[in-house]
């Protein structure tokens, strides 16, 4: 089975943020491994985080039709949508990982993916749950499962 690794939305943005430029180079190696092996997963959710810090946040931001372009490409990535499932088990991270919602909304959809890793600047190791590693590029510490709570049935 091959290895699938959700991506957080600090991901995408460094590999188009020049402010900080080994953060970036380590951000567009890591979309080089995932566009040759096919590997990469998203959700609907960094999904629109992208597309607004693309084009209002990034000094000097990117113009509407190249981001559309951008979001367009990982669109046929596997997607996961934010679905009334999704929120379940978000709603289970949450309360037991005590973390936030935008951080269990992350986590739910790399287990409902079914996700070997999620590459993430900012989430907790505390926080990743049975099957799923955290994997910080820019730290380059990778670290294993250790919450105890696990996905919702489907």
């Amino acid at each position: 089975m091959t290895a699938t690794y959700f991506v957080d939305t600090n991901i995408l943005i460094y590999a188009h943020d020049p402010v900080y430029p080994a953060h970036m180079a380590e951000a567009h190696a890591w979309m080089t491994a995932l566009w040759r092996d096919g590997s990469g997963v998203i959700s609907t959710q960094v999904l629109k985080e992208f597309y607004n810090v693309l084009t209002r946040k990034l000094s000097p931001p990117v113009s509407r039709e190249p981001a559309r372009e951008e979001v367009r490409d990982l669109m046929t990535w596997s997607v996961i949508e934010t679905d009334v499932r999704l929120f379940e088990t978000a709603w289970s991270i949450e309360t037991h990982g005590h973390c936030s919602w935008w951080d269990a909304l992350i986590i739910a959809a790399a287990q409902h993916a079914g996700c070997s890793a999620i590459l993430s600047e900012d989430l907790g190791e505390h926080l990743m749950p049975n099957g799923i590693r955290l994997i910080n590029p820019f730290a380059g510490t990778v670290h294993e499962p250790s919450a105890d709570y696990g996905a919702r049935p489907a």
